[in-house]
């Protein structure tokens, strides 16, 4: 049977768990029952852990342990519901949650604003005019989206110790600090 590139292509990536390969209907062990009624759960990978140090601010610990909590929950449900699947998932999550709550370090906020540290709100222009105003947080509480930058963050790193007017690279660019709260 001779099938083009997109049929192909298609066939590898489609959201229907069940696909045709050779004439031979395929299903992918996430919908597979085992002969006594069990599912076969696959093997997650493990949530990858960071290797720079968990800095978090008082709000990110409360982000963390509301995660841990709501993780919990679902555990507990899902054992309840002997939901294998979601065992194995939720038994993952408890593993990451566990391991960012044990290796929290909470930081202070930072008095005054000489200088950029972990915290900071700081806004910087770039050198096309735009203001972007950042405050420097965990990386569990990182949205840039929404204005917190991960202390990991090439940005962040580069804020680090910095005062207002200073220059930084920005991207691809440099950018002026206009402000730090």
């Amino acid at each position: 049977m001779l099938t083009t590139w997109r049929d192909h292509f298609a066939s590898q990536f489609t959201h229907n768990p069940a696909r045709t390969t050779d004439g031979v209907t395929v299903m992918s062990s996430a919908f597979v029952k085992e002969a006594d009624g069990n599912q076969v759960v696959e093997t997650l990978p493990e949530r990858p852990v960071s290797t720079h140090p968990n800095l978090v601010t008082a709000q990110g610990l409360a982000t963390i342990e509301a995660e841990l909590e709501r993780v919990h929950r679902e555990h507990a449900q899902a054992q309840a519901e002997n939901d294998r699947a979601t065992l194995a998932r939720t038994a993952r999550d408890l593993r990451y949650w566990t391991s960012r709550r044990t290796t929290a370090q909470m930081i202070a906020p930072p008095e005054g604003g000489a200088q950029v540290q972990f915290g900071s709100t700081v806004s910087i222009e770039r050198d096309d005019g735009r203001r972007q105003t950042f405050r420097i947080v965990g990386e569990d509480e990182a949205d840039p989206a929404r204005g917190t930058l991960s202390h990991a963050a090439p940005l962040a790193r580069a804020l680090f110790g910095k005062s207002v007017g200073d220059v930084v690279k920005a991207g691809q660019s440099d950018a002026e600090i206009v402000e730090i709260a």
